[in-house]
């Protein structure tokens, strides 16, 4: 049994079979899918595509890189769908939000106050409605640490990890939880595969990020959330360890991400 704690399958690269892209990765073995949100406008379509398929969950947030449109009624338009949420089983949590400094412009003053706002004023949601988050980390991983000590939330995944060791264990100590996926999957990546081998496994969970950051095999097409029990196979041989274990695990640390899985009524 494996998770996908981070697939866009509302993404336009898939077509409109989303629900057949869902269909696969269960017949994979992928028994839960969670769809982040990225900006107001699909807050409802991810909402709806996880009542749709069979393995979907969804998170609500405003992602870095929508930033530059989005406006404060777009905050008080995301609490007000928090709030509507909550009794919702498929609903687990705030994202995808996060900083985003590797796009040139987005570094630059306005606009990285800007996503900085937007920021914190999204984990304090997380932080008042008792929610964790999934995180956008991208060249940003010290200033993304600074605020979640400044602002503390019931844990959640730092999506497409990416750092150093010193950052990954302050992360850790923080309740959050590193996602791998596609990229662990290329031999030149060092770092990143040093990590997932090193790293305390109930620390790591996997994902895709689909349709982007396809694995090594699928690079440069579409990446899809089926292939979750590959991805699962180069982490158990990163690590020594049988690929049933590394699938238990990483299931189990995808729950301790993401409390409301285990409510959600899915079959994990």
């Amino acid at each position: 049994m494996w998770v996908d704690t981070h697939c866009h399958l509302d993404a336009g690269e898939f077509g409109g079979h989303s629900a057949s892209v869902a269909d696969d990765a269960a017949q994979a073995g992928v028994r839960a899918i969670v769809i982040p949100a990225i900006a107001r406008v699909n807050f409802g379509t991810v909402a709806q595509l996880a009542r749709e398929v069979g393995n979907g969950v969804y998170a609500l947030g405003i992602h870095p890189l929508y930033v530059p449109t989005a406006q404060e009624s777009d905050l008080k338009a995301l609490r007000t769908a928090i709030e509507g949420a909550l009794a919702d089983p498929l609903f687990i949590g705030i994202g995808e939000i996060g900083l985003d400094f590797f796009v040139p412009e987005l570094k630059e003053t306005p606009l990285r106050e800007k996503q900085e706002f937007f920021f914190s004023e999204q984990l304090k949601l997380a932080r008042d409605f008792g929610l964790p988050v999934l995180l956008h980390v991208r060249r940003s991983q010290d200033i993304i640490l600074k605020h979640l000590r400044r602002i503390r939330v019931p844990g959640g995944i730092a999506h497409a990890f990416n750092g150093s060791f010193q950052q990954a264990q302050a992360f850790i100590d923080l309740g959050l939880h590193l996602g791998f996926g596609g990229a662990m999957t290329f031999p030149r990546s060092l770092q990143i595969r040093r990590l997932a081998a090193e790293l305390p496994l109930p620390a790591i969970v996997l994902e895709t990020d689909a349709p982007d950051i396809s694995p090594a095999w699928r690079h440069p097409g579409i990446n899809t959330p089926d292939q979750i029990p590959r991805i699962g196979e180069v982490l158990a041989e990163l690590r020594g360890l049988p690929l049933q274990e590394v699938a238990a695990a990483t299931s189990a640390n995808a729950r301790a991400a993401l409390p409301r899985l285990a409510s959600s009524g899915l079959s994990l």
